[in-house]
């Protein structure tokens, strides 16, 4: 009885927030598709890049303040509530993206849909007067939502919001209110009649290789997926090591913050035009021109340039590294599917699955989440490449260091139990967790 009680009542919060994710999401997914393509229209719009940072700043130091430590705030407040999530990070960051998109910036949408869930869950989680621990659960759902409904991805959505927020430690208590979170706002943006890319790998035949007629996996192929994984895991580190660098550099460099966000549009603007093509900026989706390379033409021989993965790596790191807003997670899918088509080349491999290999695995490492992007490979893909999925993204995952793109994500056991190092970063965080605890029950008891 306690169960039913139990899941009666979470189904009933559940179905107003994840509602309300999904349809927001929706109107967020229709618009971004309407300014990328006006952007298309208009060329010289990506000439107003730099003006576009600064009023993201001004944005920002008005109104969003707080809410700009985006899904790191909300991580944050799952693991240790303080101040809570701000209302207005939902459209503040909705209004920013677009504003990086309309003008060529080179982001993503899972940063955006995560932050609108989030926050969102929060102002339900205030009107339904929940406790701290119903509190947790229920932003938890909210980031599971907004990763669901942005992708077409409900059980990604929900296992993501799970693993992202301490590295290998899985709290299950929060896996129905996320399910249940991630598939209605999956339903919604679809009853809301907003589709998403489809992706397809062709059939690959049988080899002397395979092993069994019971288990169709070719062996010889499983090794060039592990080399291929290497990789993937190295350009995860990259992309991480990138993405955190740019901002250390440019507010050194910049003593006034309102120039960084010009001098990174100038970049990217200076980039576009040597380089002689607008391939690498905003999305890369949809196909700005015929043989455009995108997401879906990483997909097909030739689809892709030899180093696109590392440009891709480059125009995402600028963009987000110096105050434009958006997500990290379509960019690297983006750099996954092109090194994929890289990799399928140098090791004689179908393109297509290595394309589909690299854009869940480039994320896994990045994001510390394989489970998770195993998980979307086969909702995505289909189950017929399971364990070529499963292989590429813990591979990918072991060899992408010991960070990723999300600082406020724990460390709960490392990832090599004998690497000294991955021990004395987890000791670490563990010790920063520990005082910035202390610090925030000091100032509870000064309030009261």
């Amino acid at each position: 009885m306690k169960t039913l009680n139990h899941l009666f009542r979470w189904t009933l919060l559940i179905l107003p927030v994840a509602i309300t994710i999904g349809t927001v999401v929706a109107f967020f997914l229709w618009l971004l598709s309407a300014v990328i393509h006006l952007r298309f229209e208009y060329k010289w719009l990506l000439f107003l890049l730099p003006v576009a940072g600064v009023v993201i700043h001004l944005i920002y130091q008005s109104v969003g303040k707080s809410s700009e430590r985006g899904n790191n705030l909300i991580m944050d407040e799952i693991h240790e509530p303080g101040g809570g999530v701000p209302w207005p990070m939902a459209p503040v960051i909705l209004i920013t993206t677009i504003i990086t998109h309309l003008f060529g910036g080179s982001a993503g949408r899972e940063g955006t849909a995560v932050q609108i869930g989030g926050s969102i869950a929060a102002i339900f989680g205030k009107w339904f007067k929940l406790n701290e621990q119903d509190t947790k659960m229920v932003l938890t759902a909210g980031i599971a939502a907004g990763f669901g409904a942005v992708f077409g991805t409900p059980l990604t959505g929900a296992i993501f919001a799970l693993e992202v927020l301490t590295l290998r430690r899985i709290k299950y208590d929060a896996l129905f209110p996320a399910l249940i979170a991630s598939v209605i706002a999956d339903l919604t943006v679809a009853a809301w009649q907003v589709h998403h890319t489809a992706y397809h790998i062709a059939v690959i035949p049988k080899t002397a290789y395979f092993l069994s007629d019971y288990l169709p996996i070719d062996l010889f192929l499983v090794s060039k997926v592990v080399a291929a994984s290497i990789a993937f895991g190295l350009a995860s580190y990259l992309f991480s090591f990138a993405v955190h660098g740019v901002k250390k550099v440019f507010s050194r460099v910049f003593t006034i913050s309102w120039f960084i966000p010009i001098a990174g549009g100038l970049i990217i603007i200076g980039l576009t035009f040597l380089l002689g093509k607008p391939d690498y900026l905003s999305l890369g989706v949809d196909a700005e021109y015929p043989g455009a390379i995108t997401i879906p033409s990483a997909f097909t021989q030739g689809g892709a340039d030899t180093w696109s993965w590392l440009w891709k790596t480059v125009y995402t790191t600028l963009t987000l590294g110096t105050g434009f807003k958006g997500g990290e997670v379509t960019p690297l899918f983006y750099i996954g599917a092109t090194l994929g088509n890289t990799m399928s080349g140098l090791l004689h491999a179908p393109v297509s699955l290595f394309a589909a290999l690299g854009f869940i695995a480039v994320f896994a490492g990045a994001t510390n989440t394989p489970l998770a992007c195993t998980m979307m490979g086969i909702e995505l893909f289909g189950s017929e490449y399971t364990l070529f999925f499963a292989v590429a993204c813990f591979t990918a995952y072991l060899f992408s260091g010991h960070a990723g793109i999300y600082s406020a994500q724990r460390t709960a056991v490392p990832k090599i139990l004998d690497d000294s190092h991955s021990i004395q970063s987890a000791n670490r965080l563990k010790n920063n967790y520990l005082a910035q605890k202390m610090s925030r029950y000091k100032i509870r008891l000064r309030q009261k």
